[in-house]
């Protein structure tokens, strides 16, 4: 078969934001998306039973929304969409009695408690996975990037995937599950990768052979659309884009725009690379699968490979050296700000030191944790 891949404009820019609905008396989880959409689109004026509001989408389970840029030539400009559209839901929440929260996961939810979406391809892939598909109750951010060649998607996909552990470090949050300190930085990670398309993506030499792994995965009835490719970094040819899905859900916008500017910059200098002749180093797959593993187990404490040859380095030391490297182009995409807020997330802490923290000080209430995110995502 043949993919096509889309027309887009190199580096410009689109964020998902997936979003909790939370009691506000409880913070426990709330599946009420379907009213809330169903209010958001009557005050927008989307009332036909196929429109959708362009921004805020339905997601597989009903006590999650998710917040979609459209296509940004600027991180600022993706923040500043996600800010209108967090907005225009608050407007909804709020006399809800509804908060919003966003991590990793949620604390103390019971996972198989959660009802999902009624929509066919929802139904099916729980069908399918069973017991693994009712624990995804999990939250994250991903980021597009246009690129203008469909002969440089499959290399960035390697090359980002040579980050995977400086991203899962920075936006780690997940480290409680259902009521449970589960020692990981990342339980969302680990979690995810258990259905049967998700995890570490391959290595495909050719983008024929991609259209090939795609072409067995739809004869076998493994997916029924390419869509349900869901590794954690993806092509995504009906958009032009490479897709990085590797983040735990982040409860601040600054973070989300440090996250978005490192992949952007990444992948703006990985297509320069290209363009001048040069070539993505790939990581043996050992290698990236034990990149993912320590950097969801230690988070920023991961001492992480950087390369075939398995040299390593504390992934907050190697992050700082490519935040430097990186700062030309950062200049040149107009996120050298957002940028620096890697380092300021290094300095901080990420999510999961934070929960750890808000817990420790609470006598383990987990409902603290929530209500500090929270907190987090008012600021936004």
């Amino acid at each position: 078969m043949q993919i096509e891949f889309a027309s887009s404009r190199q580096s410009t820019l689109g964020v998902e934001w997936e979003i909790a609905l939370v009691d506000r008396k409880t913070a426990d989880l709330r599946s009420v998306a379907e009213d809330v959409l169903a209010q958001l689109h009557a005050r927008h004026g989307f009332l036909g039973a196929d429109e959708e509001h362009p921004h805020v989408k339905q997601e597989l389970l009903l006590n999650t929304v998710e917040i979609v840029t459209g296509v940004c030539d600027t991180v600022a400009e993706a923040k500043a969409e996600l800010h209108e559209n967090l907005s225009a839901i608050r407007e909804v929440t709020d006399p809800m009695e509804i908060d919003l929260y966003c991590a990793g996961s949620h604390p103390f939810a019971p996972p198989k408690l959660q009802p999902v979406t009624d929509k066919d391809r929802y139904a099916r892939m729980i069908d399918r996975t069973q017991w693994w598909g009712q624990q995804m109750v999990i939250y994250g951010v991903h980021v597009h990037v246009g690129l203008d060649s469909r002969d440089k998607a499959l290399p960035i996909v390697d090359g980002l995937i040579n980050y995977q552990a400086h991203f899962q470090a920075l936006s780690a949050s997940s480290p409680f599950w259902g009521g449970e300190d589960t020692g990981y930085a990342s339980h969302r990670a680990l979690m995810f990768q258990q259905l049967p398309t998700a995890g570490v993506p391959y290595h495909f030499p050719t983008w024929e052979s991609y259209e090939a792994y795609v072409a067995d995965m739809l004869h076998t009835g493994v997916i029924d659309d390419i869509s349900e490719i869901r590794w954690d970094v993806r092509p995504v040819p009906r958009f032009g884009t490479v897709e990085m899905r590797i983040a735990d859900g982040l409860s601040s916008l600054q973070d989300i725009g440090a996250i978005a500017a490192l992949t952007q910059c990444l992948v703006d200098d990985m297509s320069t690379t290209l363009d001048n002749g040069g070539t993505i180093p790939v990581m043996p797959p050992w290698f990236r699968v034990e990149n993912k593993w320590r950097a969801a187990r230690y988070g920023m404490e991961a001492i992480i490979i950087l390369n075939a040859a398995g040299d390593e380095m504390l992934v907050t030391d190697h992050l700082r050296m490519e935040i430097e490297r990186l700062a030309p182009v950062a200049e040149k995409l107009g996120c050298a700000a957002e940028l620096k807020d890697v380092e300021r997330i290094i300095k901080g802490g990420a999510g999961y030191q934070w929960q750890h923290k808000v817990a420790a000080a609470n006598n383990g209430d987990l409902r603290e944790v929530v209500k500090d995110n929270i907190r987090r995502m008012n600021i936004a």
